[in-house]
C-alpha cells in the first residue's frame, strides 16, 4: 500500500502556479506535472495531463488482475473486455507500465485538441511523472524534466531522466564536460514535453519493490535548487511523508527558487 502527501507553492517570483499533482493512495498512484505557456495555459496543460492519467488509471486499474503481461505476454489484447490500447501495446512492459504510457499519450492528444480550440492555449505543454507502486512493483512513466527519486536502504536514486538539452548533449557526447554545459544558456531547454507535437516520447521505467521504499516526485522548482545529497538527507530525516514534503518545499524556497515548487512524497509498504 502507499501512504502519500503532496504540497505545492507558487513560490516568491511567479504570479501563478502552473504545477499540478494528484494522489490516489488506493490505486498506488502519484502524478506530478509542470505546465508551460502564456495566459495561464501552462496551468491548463498540467491539469489536463494529471486528470487524464488519474481518469485512465482509475477506469482501467483492474487490468493488472489479468495475465502477467510483463513476463509472458499472454492475453494481451486477446480478450474483448481488455482496453483497446489506441496507441498500441508494449509487451515488454507490465500492465501498469502500459496503463501509464497510454494515459500520457491520451493526455498529449487532449492538450493538442485544447490548444487548437483556443488561441489562448496555443503552444501550451507540460512535463509529467506518473508513478504506480502496487503489488510489489513500481512503474514510472515520464516526459520532460520533472523527476522521481527512489530511496532504498537509505540510498537515493533518480529513476527518471530529464528530457533536457544538457542531458541530450551528454548522451550524444560522453566526453563532454558537464561543468561547462552547466553554464550553457540552453542547459535547461526541454527537448520533449506533453502537448508539443502529435506524438510525444513517453519513457517508462519499472522495478520490483520489497517494501519500505520512499518515493519523491518533484518539479524543477525544487530539484533545480536542491542537489541530490540534500534531498537524500531530508528524505531520511523524518518518517512521515507530510513532514518530508513540507521540509522539501521549505528548503527549495529558502534556497531562492524562482519557480513554482511541488513535491509529492510516498512511502510504500508491501501489499
Amino acid at each position: 500500500m502507499l501512504q502519500a502527501y503532496g504540497l505545492t507553492d507558487k513560490g516568491r517570483v511567479r504570479p501563478t502556479n502552473e504545477d499540478c499533482f494528484a494522489i490516489q493512495e488506493e490505486l498506488g498512484l502519484c502524478v506530478i506535472a509542470d505546465g508551460m505557456g502564456g495566459h495561464n495555459a501552462g496551468e491548463v496543460a498540467a491539469r489536463l495531463a494529471v486528470d487524464a492519467v488519474v481518469d485512465y488509471v482509475t477506469e482501467h486499474a483492474w487490468v493488472r488482475q489479468g495475465a502477467d503481461w510483463g513476463q509472458t505476454g499472454v492475453g494481451i489484447g486477446s480478450d474483448p473486455n481488455w482496453p483497446k490500447w489506441p496507441f498500441g501495446l508494449d509487451p515488454s512492459l507490465s500492465a501498469d507500465g502500459n496503463l501509464l504510457r497510454t494515459a500520457i499519450l491520451l493526455a498529449n492528444v487532449q492538450i493538442l485538441e485544447a490548444a487548437i480550440a483556443s488561441n489562448d492555449y496555443a503552444g501550451m505543454g507540460t512535463t509529467i511523472v506518473a508513478a504506480r507502486a502496487i503489488g510489489g512493483r513500481l512503474s514510472v512513466a515520464h516526459v520532460g524534466d520533472s523527476r522521481l527519486y527512489l530511496v532504498v536502504d537509505r540510498h537515493i536514486r533518480q529513476v527518471t531522466q530529464d528530457d533536457s538539452w544538457m542531458v541530450s548533449m551528454l548522451a550524444h557526447d560522453p566526453i563532454a564536460d558537464p561543468m561547462l554545459l552547466q553554464h550553457h544558456p540552453m542547459r535547461n531547454a526541454l527537448t520533449n514535453v506533453v502537448g508539443a507535437r502529435a506524438r510525444t516520447d513517453v519513457h517508462v521505467a519499472e522495478q520490483a519493490l520489497a517494501g519500505g521504499e520512499l518515493l519523491l516526485l518533484t518539479t524543477d522548482g525544487v530539484h533545480g535548487v536542491l542537489d541530490e545529497n540534500r534531498i537524500a538527507r531530508m528524505m531520511l530525516e523524518d518518517e512521515e511523508p507530510r513532514a518530508i514534503a513540507h521540509g522539501v518545499i521549505k528548503a527549495a524556497l529558502a534556497r531562492g527558487s524562482h519557480d513554482n515548487c511541488t513535491a509529492v512524497v510516498a512511502r510504500y509498504t508491501h501489499d
